[in-house]
């Protein structure tokens, strides 16, 4: 078998089937002296290596193919792979195969870290025997052998994922939102949609599908097959979870039970009053009563890179949502603020329109920092919106936000775009950012200058 790139995925794939007696090869594009100590931990495995590039002759001599997440679906060394009859499959789809237990599986384009630590949370709260995994950063196959008959792993799934599954199913199978994202992987909005809404596929009638009643594209996915459940904040449901007079009910069989007060929710935002519905429904559904779940949501922390507060420096407040990889994300966390937000935008575009920020941004905001490789195409369409200015580097954007920044002001790091231009991935543009933010609070005296952006 043949496991297609050696990022954190790739690795853990490869190690588990060279545990399982497989003959594995793995093909990555980087050189060796680029990979560290991953070839000789690989080698020492028994996993044959392709490095510094792939070849087709070594795609089509496999049985099984699995590429990492980052890997297109429509590669042209796996479209000659699969017209040879060889077998693709997303990691997720392998690891299905030898998963004991139930699985409950988050997708949607924001939200789905917040959703799946929160249920985790929750069913932990509960004493379930519960695993995190998926998207959220550590890959399914890792927890695998971890897995018995009474375990419920609760999963984030990408669009990358679910559009290489075969016979992959969650029990429960959650999807929050679908708003344009990952464009320049999957080119149109519908492929896209396609993608995500293959979790529900396998499902049979004796599991859940729980949707978006306030989502018009979400709510388009009722299938016949796994019984649907709905969350809304905007409208009673008969089955799901919803938000009635600033207060949570839970409703099932013609049963409906008070959970908690919205104003108990210790997220700040609506789409985290949205996040909160989907899991209370998903936690009632895998057998947590409203009190167990009542109890969990009001000791939530929270996730890092979502929404999180850093620090406040001399009366304003720094957030960090480095997490908001797209324009919805963006306008989410937008949202979450009365106004004077100065936010940092920018980095790896991933085919977005960013005008549809322009009313959020008069709204609330009254600067954006652009930085990155995605600045350019970002003044060009919300020019006119906000000031604007320049900053290249997330360094710099910090220094002159700090240098404009008032007391009551916001200052917001939600990109709207990938990170892979200046940062390996969010988690590490997260923290560059609250660690520049925290050594403003060293170098802090006196009070603000006040001055705006000009």
């Amino acid at each position: 078998m043949l496991v297609v790139g050696l990022a954190r995925t790739g690795m853990a794939t490869a190690l588990f089937c060279a545990r399982h007696n497989a003959r594995v090869t793995a093909s990555e594009s980087r050189t060796e002296s680029e990979l560290g100590e991953v070839p000789a931990k690989m080698r020492e495995a028994g996993v044959q290596l392709e490095l510094g590039g792939h070849t087709e002759k070594t795609f089509l001599a496999q049985d099984l193919i699995v590429p990492s997440p980052g890997v297109p679906a429509d590669d042209p060394l796996l479209v000659a792979a699969r017209t040879k009859r060889i077998t693709v499959w997303s990691e997720i789809e392998l690891a299905y195969r030898f998963l004991e237990g139930r699985l409950i599986g988050i997708t949607g384009s924001n939200g789905k870290t917040t959703t799946t630590t929160l249920i985790h949370h929750i069913l932990k709260a509960a004493s379930v025997e519960t695993l995190l995994a998926g998207n959220v950063g550590t890959p399914l196959i890792s927890v695998i052998g971890e897995t018995t008959a009474k375990t419920v792993a609760v999963v984030e799934l990408s669009s990358f994922q679910l559009e290489l599954i075969e016979r992959f199913r969650p029990d429960i199978g959650v999807l929050l939102n679908l708003t344009p994202d990952h464009l320049d992987r999957h080119k149109t909005l519908d492929a896209y949609v396609a993608a995500k809404a293959r979790m529900f596929e396998n499902q049979t009638e004796l599991d859940a599908a729980v949707l978006n009643a306030d989502d018009p594209l979400t709510a388009r996915f009722v299938t016949k097959k796994p019984q649907v459940f709905w969350f809304s904040r905007k409208q009673r449901v008969n089955e799901g979870a919803c938000l009635q007079d600033d207060e949570i009910f839970v409703a099932h069989k013609g049963k409906q039970e008070f959970v908690m007060k919205r104003a108990d929710i210790p997220l700040v935002g609506a789409h985290n009053l949205e996040n909160v519905l989907a899991a209370v429904t998903a936690a009632r559904l895998a057998g947590v009563d409203a009190a167990t779940i009542a109890a969990a949501v009001k000791n939530f922390a929270g996730v890092e890179h979502r929404l999180e507060f850093v620090v406040e420096v001399r009366g304003a407040r720094y957030y960090n949502d480095s997490k908001a990889t797209n324009v919805d994300a963006t306008l989410k966390a937008l949202d979450s603020f009365p106004g004077r937000v100065l936010i940092i935008l920018g980095g790896k575009d991933k085919g977005s329109d960013y005008t549809v920020l322009q009313q959020a941004l008069r709204e609330k905001a009254i600067a954006a920092l652009l930085i990155g490789a995605a600045a350019e195409k970002i003044e060009e369409q919300i020019r006119g919106s906000v000031p604007l200015k320049r900053a290249e580097t997330l360094a710099r954007a910090v220094e002159m936000a700090s240098e404009a920044a008032r007391p009551g002001d916001v200052v917001l790091l939600a990109p709207a775009c990938a990170s892979f231009d200046q940062f390996e991935n969010y988690e590490q543009r997260g923290r560059v950012f609250k660690e520049l933010v925290r050594g403003l609070t060293q170098k802090s005296t006196g009070t603000s200058s006040g001055r705006g952006m000009g």
